[in-house]
């Protein structure tokens, strides 16, 4: 995945490879396997300092995954509606381009720190603890780090975060935790998204999808939500409760 693709390497972390960096190379290149291992280590010391911000604060993060269009936005703007004034929530936004998502958030009146990647495919703890410089975790119960659309990468890099939730979205295919086990086997809760569509897409059968994940030896609770509806979303929205007072 990010040994070979060489996303490892995002806007986050390059200060760490350039001239004067501590992980900087020669001009060979012959250490680059000795960069990865560094740039990887370096962001789990990145991701562990994330967490202490977080428990410091009582600040529960929870890291939202996806393939894109799986619905994450959706998902948190019906969330927010749902919540009210029951938790104070912020959101860190994550995609190559554009403040489309954030705009969206902020729409609710729940602050949203756009993180921009560029090429890279995921988030990094670096990036998000820049975003935490623009963010007053005193003011906040929850914390949503929306990761950039991707089935692979964003779940080999610890952010931080406490929990996992990867949402699969009914027209995707019931057979991706199958097809993408990493992801899925870091899953602490899955969502199936766009539920509403599941009479209509009638190939989709949850009980598979849930079959394939528990072939992957991980017992974590399977929902079926709908942001359009709100079918599932008390589920949801109990499970975060728990979770939150927890953290609290």
């Amino acid at each position: 995945m990010c040994d070979t693709c060489g996303c490892n390497v995002t806007p986050g972390n390059e200060h760490l490879i350039e001239k004067h960096g501590h992980l900087h190379t020669t001009e060979s290149g012959k250490e680059s396997v000795e960069v990865l291992k560094g740039l990887l280590d370096a962001n789990d010391h990145q991701a562990l300092h994330n967490r202490e911000h977080f428990n410091r604060h009582s600040v529960l993060a929870v890291n939202l995954m996806s393939s894109p269009g799986a619905g994450k936005t959706s998902l948190l703007e019906a969330t927010i509606d749902a919540l009210g004034d029951h938790y104070r929530v912020a959101v860190i936004e994550g995609d190559l381009e554009t403040e489309n998502d954030a705009r969206r958030i902020r729409d609710k009146g729940v602050p949203a720190v756009q993180i921009s990647t560029g090429s890279a495919c995921h988030l990094d703890a670096h990036m998000v603890h820049s975003a935490l410089h623009d963010m007053k975790l005193d003011d906040i119960d929850v914390v949503f780090i929306e990761n950039v659309g991707n089935l692979v990468c964003p779940a080999s890099f610890d952010l931080g975060q406490h929990l996992n939730v990867i949402l699969l979205s009914t027209p995707e295919g019931d057979d991706k935790p199958a097809k993408y086990p990493v992801m899925f086997r870091a899953a602490d809760l899955v969502l199936i998204t766009k539920s509403d569509l599941l009479d209509v897409l009638d190939d989709f059968d949850p009980g598979r999808a849930e079959t394939c994940l528990r072939n992957l030896a991980n017992t974590a609770p399977v929902y079926k939500v709908s942001a359009k509806d709100g079918t599932g979303l008390d589920s949801w929205l109990q499970w975060l409760g728990a979770a939150r007072s927890e953290a609290a």
